[in-house]
């Protein structure tokens, strides 16, 4: 192949990148820029097994809240069994004044049924929710909660949904105070406990 060939094969690469980059303008789905500090939280009615549970019926506990979903493949098992594992070091008194809620980001698939199965395979304290999508958006979005259900796999029918992975703390007053970063340990996950059971 000569010099020449080479060059002008070169040369319409070139100009083929450089057409591509000044017109070629795909869509890309917009998402939230993840917000500094805490959000606002408060109080929410979802649906359980059991029937309607709100944030207001655990008024003196302090309450963990974690959004996630029972098809989730590894963010939410290991959330879910680390804080699990946090509750079961906790002393029965402590355990008496905690609460922790399961909060289904996909509403499609999961029922109170299955969320009632799921959560309690963790621990017997944690209570799975769920509601309709436009609900679940506005409680996401007071909580500064990300989520996103992906286009669905044709090859095996399944989707998976993109999630915010930290565990919301609201205090006894029905306030969010701070969260647990998912991957805390769970002796650090009793630590953050601990500095709110004992908040006056």
């Amino acid at each position: 192949m000569s010099e020449r060939l080479l060059l002008a094969i070169a040369a319409s690469l070139a100009a083929f990148v450089l057409a591509l980059a000044l017109f070629w303008q795909p869509e890309i789905p917009e998402r939230p820029l993840p917000v500094p500090g805490l959000a606002a939280g408060g109080d929410f009615t979802l649906e359980s097994a059991g029937g309607p549970v709100s944030l207001r019926d655990y008024a003196g506990k302090v309450v963990l809240v974690y959004f996630g979903y029972t098809y989730c493949p590894d963010v939410c098992p290991t959330s879910l069994a680390a804080t699990a594992e946090g509750l079961k070091r906790l002393k029965p008194e402590e355990l008496s004044r905690v609460a922790m809620l399961f909060v289904s980001v996909d509403p499609q698939r999961d029922t109170p049924a299955r969320l009632k199965d799921y959560a309690q395979f963790f621990h017997p304290a944690i209570v799975g929710l769920t509601g309709t999508p436009q609900n679940l958006a506005e409680i996401a979005r007071r909580y500064g909660v990300f989520y996103a259900r992906q286009p669905l796999d044709t090859a095996t029918g399944n989707y998976v949904v993109d999630h915010s992975s930290d565990t919301y703390i609201v205090g006894a007053d029905g306030k969010l105070v701070g969260k647990i970063a998912h991957a805390t340990p769970p002796d650090q996950v009793v630590v953050a406990i601990r500095k709110y059971l004992n908040q006056p």
